[in-house]
């Protein structure tokens, strides 16, 4: 799924594949990783801790109207310009799908379906990220196929190994999140640019907190007051680090790596989900889903993996 050229092909022998070098994994690239991976992959857990009070819509909405000011004051504060008219409106198109469908459809999810299942299905996600590629003439290098298959039998396996169920709601929303996320990854790529630099992000999370909060109120949440402490708690590990860490990594990723790159946290987040059942909650994981982790990390590296061009 990159929206690179591939390297020029050598009429000499090629080397043995490395994995990318220099700018490829740059320690900017190396610390969104981390975020995506790490952050992201714990959130599901803070998400379904922070329902215990705020229904779906409003706690995604408020989290991401609590980290937009925030990043948006920062940014006026260092003399940053305010948005133009067209970035502001193709922010609210990207919010409206990432944040509002993405995010609010997660949540929604997490009401009636078991976590497993929800970060298991968002590995869907790359292949729904190239078929939207598609539409632009863009094809996935053979490696990164190879590793969003890799990858995707090694999240089935997980959910195999474990014994969950879900309900037709759940699952219709998990799917519209996907799908939504899918478009709106692509779009910001392609078509409707953001605001430069953080600027972007803060517009961006402003305008779908703004829908998730309109969702909030035409869906009639009420949220408990006064909030269970372990709610608030999960509420602000959200908004700090899932929305000002880990959003805007992800959103740089999508600016300085390829698609394939930037997608792979839908491989990890499985694993870090699962290992922090294991030290949190004290779940049991059997031989065959440590396997399917094996299979997983496999397909992260495929996706990483790629040729150096040779010397004529």
């Amino acid at each position: 799924m990159s929206s690179r050229a591939a390297p020029n092909a050598s009429t000499a022998p090629q080397a043995a594949p490395t994995l990318p070098r220099g700018p490829a994994l740059s320690p900017l690239i190396v610390a969104c990783l981390a975020a995506t991976w790490l952050i992201w992959g714990s959130t599901y857990l803070a998400i379904k801790y922070a329902l215990v009070s705020f229904p779906p819509f409003f706690q995604m909405g408020t989290r991401f109207l609590a980290a937009g000011v925030l990043l948006l004051a920062w940014m006026r504060w260092r003399g940053t310009p305010m948005p133009t008219r067209l970035q502001w409106r193709n922010a609210l198109v990207i919010g409206t799908l990432m944040l509002g469908g993405g995010m609010g459809g997660t949540a929604v999810a997490e009401t009636t379906v078991g976590s497993g299942l929800v970060v298991a299905f968002i590995a869907v996600l790359p292949l729904m990220i190239a078929l939207v590629n598609l539409a632009f003439g863009v094809k996935p290098r053979a490696l990164e196929a190879a590793g969003i298959a890799v990858g995707l039998v090694g999240v089935l396996m997980l959910t195999q190994g474990q014994g969950f169920q879900a309900s037709p709601g759940g699952l219709l929303a998990i799917c519209i999140a996907c799908l939504a996320w899918s478009v709106g990854s692509v779009l910001s790529q392609r078509s409707l640019p953001l605001a430069p630099g953080a600027m972007g992000f803060a517009s961006e999370m402003l305008c779908g907190g703004a829908v998730l909060m309109a969702l909030s109120w035409a869906t009639h949440e009420v949220p408990q007051w006064p909030p269970e402490p372990v709610a608030v708690g999960a509420w602000l590990y959200l908004v700090v680090a899932g929305s000002l860490i880990a959003f805007n990594a992800y959103m740089v990723l999508l600016a300085k790596a390829s698609a394939g790159l930037a997608s792979s946290y839908a491989f990890v987040n499985p694993v870090i989900a699962m290992l922090l059942g294991v030290l949190i909650a004290g779940e049991q994981v059997s031989g065959f889903e440590w396997a399917a982790v094996c299979v997983v990390l496999a397909g992260v590296v495929l996706l990483m993996w790629k040729r150096p061009a040779t010397a004529h």
